[in-house]
């Protein structure tokens, strides 16, 4: 498995006081010497973290993949054809939400999201929908045109350690089978860290995995190269 860092956090911090302190573009750089295969940046609506120019700096500054987070609005899609990602992974998204709260719904939205997905891919990004561990989410995906699924691990990683741990790991487990079955890749991402993200091994062929909370926190105390070594020797 692939390791990809969102670094949104450390432009938490620094728009909490403003300035430039502390600067993504130093975290994706460090990232990326320590073993990050990608760099993960969710430009929202409102910009609460990630601004646009970080964006464009991050892509010009790293040499591994820039994956662009982003709702599914023509202002987005106009961002991402203009600084042509390496990917983009599609979210539902809440003005009100402290961090993404589900997955795409994707079966209602069947239409839209082709539509959405056509050029981008016509553009050489590489697309993938954020959804939840569903039967029913998986086999609208499969009929978008895009390349990857992202499976939404939040409810496994809130049931690690509990009776319900089995029951969330398995969703994810046969949602990976059955996307795999439908010629999609698979990445994975939301709520793992450091304990739980040992049980990724048992889903065969996930194709990268995408963590940004838990590093960041990690880094406070461990600095954030050792912070990235340490995720990276876990995943791989």
């Amino acid at each position: 498995m692939l390791l990809g860092v969102n670094i949104d956090h450390v432009a938490t911090l620094r728009n909490a006081r403003g300035g430039f302190e502390p600067d993504p573009i130093t975290a994706a750089l460090i990232c990326e010497k320590n073993g990050a295969t990608s760099i993960t940046t969710h430009l929202r609506e409102d910009r609460r973290h990630i601004k646009d120019e970080d964006v464009k700096n991050v892509k010009k500054s790293i040499k591994i993949n820039l994956n662009l987070e982003m709702a599914v609005t023509d202002e987005m899609q106009k961002i991402a054809l203009e600084v042509k990602p390496h990917s983009v992974c599609l979210v539902p998204e809440k003005r009100q939400e402290v961090t993404t709260e589900g997955g795409l719904d994707v079966k209602s939205q069947l239409e839209k999201i082709t539509n959405f997905v056509k050029p981008l891919i016509n553009a050489g990004i590489e697309v993938s929908l954020f959804i939840d561990p569903n039967e029913e989410q998986v086999k609208a995906s499969a009929q978008t045109g895009a390349q990857f699924i992202e499976l939404h691990t939040g409810q496994y990683s809130l049931a690690y350690g509990t009776k319900d741990e089995e029951i969330e790991f398995d969703k994810l487990n046969q949602s990976a089978k059955l996307a795999q079955s439908l010629g999609l890749k698979v990445n994975a991402g939301h709520g793992l860290n450091y304990e739980n993200v040992h049980r990724m091994h048992e889903i065969k062929d996930l194709y990268e995995l995408n963590i940004g909370h838990s590093i960041i926190s990690h880094s406070i105390f461990k600095g954030l190269d050792n912070a990235v070594i340490e995720m990276r020797d876990l995943i791989r």
